[in-house]
């Protein structure tokens, strides 16, 4: 007898997406959608016992770079390792397409700065078989992935592929350039982009040193490739900002929105913007009154601190500027670290001045002591500034220096510590707290993809289930039923992809089944599985059962299955009929 579902999900906790309870149930799914939600009967190609587990849409994640991955890789690690299904590429305005042949280069050196993935890389990675922005997505559209990608047209390449060098170089847009850039926009969003993003952030520089063409890009530029979303009536905005003048930057956003008629997203931290500290609670205020008078405007939030890692293996340390360090950078690793293993080595570096110049950031955050710590297996990303490197130090009579060189020396040189960038002003999470909780504020900042040697918060979805709903200490915990809407159903609606984030039948079968008490977020590692051996953070989740993407299942038990069913998504999908 023919089998009724290709796939039954039975005796589970179902956690619909919509914010409902949970109600055990049973799901079928056929033909790549959910089919029926309940007590189901009838013969299925594949049964999957979700007894004391819960069941879950899988999670979109809205904020990712994985605009190269998606060219030389099927499985997006780290992303669908934790439970996400959909991941929207293309953000800060930056990503390889359009671009002509003469431009390949500056396109890499300015993923390579502003979002840490090594040259080498990207050089070796990238096939380089596009030209427009629809030829990239055609490319992409003929590949296999363990999940959906999907991706904003970003403005960089727009501007630098409309105006050559001048683009790049950052000068004012005739109105030629304007005109041009708009067909580029409208041309890439008829061929299936999500919108467009663009970077107005101080801090997004190429890998020499200079800021992103879309930088301090006039008024009129953003208008013009709004303009070119609200032609053809489609596509969604995201944007990142310094908030330096905050009121004139939130006129600006709405009449940003005003023009497109879109939605628009807007990263959103907690934390010091150039010389002032931003009140994100009024911003947040004003995108929820936006919303509620019709322009839909978020902020995109993260649900910890944007943390740093350092270690000898990654981008930055504590001594990575020091005269006598940076002879041994180029050394193999073991050979590096028998090197700082020697007295004579550590007392030099130690005696060394700090970083030289300690206008950059980053050379900031490698001695930001006051909220350094020792991330710990399970991570701790919520400790006490009691438990900081600083704090430490004092209690045992030494530098942070020289704490810091001797706990980085732990475990075969392996040892990483965290430094918190924002988010966590005062010792905890509570921002973060309030921030999610916001109407005006929709998940995201992950960066899946990105900041290989730097960040690994791509984790976010795992540490959403397993911190705040389960094992949180130090403050309110969030309710189970929140947290998988906010992954779910609220990211999948930010950017018009209305046909999942639900379970329900006609709803497309992307699901997860997870046992909550089993469900462990380790800390960030190495690996070395980048084109040409190239190195980036990784953090492996433990509880996953099973993810199923369009119906197959892609994860079980944390393991690949070898299943290749995700898929170029081209714009905004409707919701099923009801």
């Amino acid at each position: 007898m023919d089998a009724k579902y290709d796939l039954l999900i039975r005796n589970g906790w179902v956690v619909d997406g919509r914010g409902g309870a949970p109600v055990q149930a049973d799901v079928g799914v056929a033909g790549g959608y959910i089919r029926a939600v309940g007590k189901l009967s009838g013969a299925a190609r594949e049964v999957i016992d979700a007894a004391d587990h819960i069941v879950v849409p899988g999670f979109v994640d809205i904020h990712t770079h994985y605009d190269g991955q998606v060219s030389w890789e099927s499985r997006l690690v780290p992303s669908s390792s934790h439970g996400v299904t959909t991941a929207v590429m293309g953000n800060c305005g930056v990503g390889f397409a359009p671009c002509r042949p003469a431009q390949h280069e500056l396109l890499i050196q300015l993923m390579e700065g502003v979002e840490d993935i090594p040259h080498p890389v990207l050089i070796d990675g990238l096939p380089w078989t596009w030209e427009s922005y629809p030829d990239y997505l055609d490319f992409l559209a003929a590949r296999q992935y363990d999940m959906d990608i999907c991706g904003y047209v970003p403005h960089a390449p727009v501007r630098v592929y409309a105006m050559g060098q001048r683009g790049a170089d950052r000068e004012p847009a005739t109105a030629a350039d304007l005109d041009a850039m708009a067909r580029i926009v409208a041309e890439a969003v008829r061929a299936g982009a999500m919108g467009f993003s663009t970077s107005r952030t101080f801090f997004h520089r190429s890998s020499d040193g200079r800021s992103t063409p879309s930088f301090e890009a006039a008024e009129a530029e953003l208008m013009a490739l709004a303009g070119a979303l609200r032609q053809e009536g489609r596509g969604v905005m995201q944007l990142i900002t310094d908030f330096d003048a905050p009121e004139a930057t939130l006129d600006l956003l709405l009449r940003l929105v005003k023009t497109a008629g879109r939605p628009l997203s807007v990263s959103l931290l907690e934390g010091t913007y150039g010389p002032m500290t931003l009140d994100w609670r009024a911003v947040l205020d004003r995108f929820a009154a936006a919303g509620a008078q019709g322009l839909p405007i978020k902020a995109q939030v993260l649900s910890r601190a944007i943390g740093v890692m350092l270690g000898h293996e990654l981008t930055l340390n504590t001594f990575y500027t020091c005269e006598s360090y940076k002879p041994l950078a180029a050394l193999p690793f073991e050979e590096r670290i028998r090197a700082l293993r020697q007295p004579e080595m550590r007392a030099r570096i130690l005696a060394e001045a700090a970083d030289p110049d300690p206008t950059i950031v980053l050379g900031r955050l490698a001695r930001e002591f006051d909220h350094m710590f020792l991330l710990g297996d399970p991570p701790d990303y919520e400790q006490p500034l009691e438990n900081s490197i600083a704090a430490r130090a004092a209690r045992l009579g030494v530098s942070p220096e020289a704490l810091v060189y001797d706990l980085m020396l732990e475990r075969d040189g392996r040892n990483n510590l965290y430094v918190t960038l924002c988010n966590y002003e005062y010792g905890s999470l509570e921002s973060s707290r309030e921030m999610m909780q916001h109407p005006g504020a929709v998940l995201g900042l992950g960066d899946g993809g990105a900041h290989c040697g730097t960040i690994c918060d791509g984790s976010y979805p795992t540490f959403m289930l397993t911190h705040w709903v389960r094992d949180r200490q130090r403050g309110a915990r969030l309710p189970l039923t929140d947290v998988v809407k906010w992954l779910s159903h609220d990211t999948a609606q930010a950017v018009g992809l209305c046909d999942r984030g639900v379970l329900a039948p006609g709803y497309k079968a992307d699901i997860n089944v997870i046992h909550p008490e089993r469900l462990t977020l380790h800390a960030p590692e190495v690996a070395h599985d980048l084109p040409g051996g190239g190195r980036r953070l990784v953090q492996r989740a433990e509880g996953y059962a099973a993810t199923v993407v369009s119906g197959a299942v892609v994860y079980r038990d944390g393991q690949p299955t070898g299943a290749l069913p995700g898929r170029l998504v081209r714009g905004a999908q409707a919701a099923p009929a009801q």
